[in-house]
């Protein structure tokens, strides 16, 4: 499945100024891209277990392949026993006269006789077998190597799409209110009933939206004990439970979240992001570490924390 740049509409803008598109637009287009990556993760899962399957098959392969070795490497030894007792007792090469003088010797011949044409026989059978075999693996191992590349194709496309559906949401991001012309936010009075300010409301929605965790998200708290949260001007993005280390697809998920607020961070007003024991200040970029509060909770292992302007 080939999904080239211009037949999902991404391709390079044209010469001229290109027009912004409105926010219904983007998000008509990123439905049909999500439709596209759906049909690229159907395909490339279908190529994985296709995959699957040519390995299972080629170890069997290889399992004959060894099976028949071992019975063309029997078949070979007993022919060249039975050219050595040929050679030795001279048998097969006496005249027939002899043969209607001593019976007994008659039939050990036959017996030779019978003997070596079975043992020709499976020698044979083996070698064709071997060969079979061996070309099999070969075309199993071919195989395989083909739909591993395949596959790689295939997640690399979706992967390519699923970038560009985040850069098309990522310009979804609206400006947070009350940035002044020269930089900077002007300050904001919380309000509402759950008494956050309206910078904190529009990143709290769009977080909620965009990366669901599965448990609550808390803001305003008055017993905040210092910092943005009495102020409404804080969010957890909670990602466990009852102070439990979360699973490690949340802890991924914290990590997108923060990543999402660090990068839209001048956009929506973000003061700073604490997770994982580390605090990232916009107006002093880069992660840095915090000292041991005691707790998966208060070292924010449990959940992304933002605090606004």
């Amino acid at each position: 499945m080939v999904l080239t740049v211009a037949a999902i509409g991404l391709g390079p803008a044209t010469a001229g100024a290109e027009p912004k598109p409105t926010a219904k637009e983007l998000k008509r287009q990123l439905a049909e891209l999500e439709k596209k990556v759906d049909k690229l993760i159907l395909t490339y899962n279908g190529k994985r277990v296709a995959l699957q399957k040519a390995q299972r098959a080629e170890r069997k392969a290889r399992e004959r392949l060894r099976d028949a070795e071992e019975a063309y490497q029997a078949a070979a030894r007993q022919v060249s026993d039975m050219v050595s007792l040929r050679y030795q007792s001279n048998g097969l090469a006496l005249p027939n006269a002899f043969l209607g003088q001593n019976p007994a010797d008659a039939a050990v011949l036959e017996h030779l006789a019978t003997q070596r044409t079975a043992a020709l026989a499976g020698y044979a059978k083996a070698r064709d077998e071997r060969e079979q075999a061996a070309a099999e693996a070969k075309r199993l191992t071919d195989r395989i190597r083909r739909q591993a590349d395949e596959v790689a194709a295939e997640r690399r496309r979706a992967e390519k799409l699923i970038d560009r559906i985040k850069d098309r949401l990522d310009r979804l991001v609206p400006a947070a209110p009350g940035r002044r012309a020269g930089g900077g936010f002007a300050p904001e009075l919380p309000s509402g009933s759950d008494n956050i300010t309206p910078r904190t409301r529009l990143v709290r929605n769009l977080i909620n939206e965009r990366f669901p965790t599965g448990f609550p998200t808390g803001c305003f708290r008055a017993d905040g004990g210092g910092g943005e949260h009495p102020l409404g001007r804080a969010c957890d993005f909670m990602l466990s439970s009852g102070g439990a280390m979360p699973a490690p697809e949340k802890v991924a998920l914290g990590h997108e979240i923060a990543e999402f607020l660090i990068k839209n961070g001048n956009r929506l007003g973000v003061k700073y992001v604490i997770y994982r024991q580390r605090i990232y200040n916009m107006s002093n970029p880069g992660w840095r570490p915090m000292e041991n509060r005691g707790s998966i909770t208060a070292n924010h292992f449990d959940h992304v924390h933002v605090s606004m302007l």
